[in-house]
């Protein structure tokens, strides 16, 4: 079976994660990889539901393990739709967030600990797991103020999580540093204070040596065969 390479990009909103997202999916499409993209939570029909009903406003408080439950069970929709079958096919996928965000807003964020989300994780995700996570490091307060002017510029709400108070978004960006900090060969910090184009091409040093690994591996394998 081909294995394929998995990518996914961290941070709070207003990192600009989705732009330089968009940006690496472009770039290795251009290299030739199949690339296929998808987000958290959501990317399949029940995913985006399930979305829906956990960053609506109106949702209201959910308790903490119900929260993480409801990303945990639209990640494992994801996984078996989409991720896996991409994976075995030899493609690349690119997540917008995979399970490193729950470890940093469930996990920290809510203070329910890395146990009780590692303890889904061994279930759900299992060896699934990202080849590199790229997190997006900003200031929350500068964060959320991007957010903010966005969604003025489009005339709209923040979502139920985006809601969330000042210092749970401080605990979520040291949850995700502390993560950085305990794997480091997998997890790179990359600063979100940059130019747009500065981030573009530190993103891209990061991917390109897993790239070339990938190309490299495939070559041997053809050989071989």
């Amino acid at each position: 079976m081909k294995t394929g390479l998995f990518i996914t990009f961290e941070g709070l909103d207003g990192t600009g994660k989705s732009t330089q997202l968009r940006r690496a999916v472009h770039y290795l499409r251009k290299l030739g990889h199949r690339v296929l993209v998808t987000r958290e939570p959501g990317g399949t029909r029940t995913g985006e539901r399930i979305r829906d009903l956990l960053l609506a406003a109106k949702t209201g408080k959910l308790a903490p393990l119900a929260e993480l439950a409801l990303m945990y069970a639209a990640r494992a929709q994801l996984l078996e739709e989409l991720v896996r079958p991409a994976l075995a096919r030899g493609e690349v996928v690119v997540s917008d967030r995979f399970n490193t965000a729950s470890f940093a807003y469930q996990g920290y964020g809510r203070g329910l600990g890395t146990a009780a989300v590692r303890a889904f994780d061994r279930v759900i995700c299992g060896k699934t797991q990202p080849d590199l996570t790229i997190i997006l490091d900003l200031d929350p307060e500068q964060a959320l103020g991007r957010a903010r002017g966005r969604e003025a510029e489009h005339r709209s709400r923040p979502d139920r999580i985006e809601a969330q108070s000042l210092a749970f978004h401080r605990r979520v960006r040291a949850g995700y540093l502390a993560l950085a900090r305990r794997a480091p060969e997998r997890i790179k910090v990359v600063r979100a204070d940059q130019s747009v184009a500065a981030l573009e091409l530190e993103i891209r040093a990061l991917i390109q040596p897993l790239v070339g690994e990938k190309e490299r591996n495939s070559k041997f394998e053809n050989r071989r065969s």
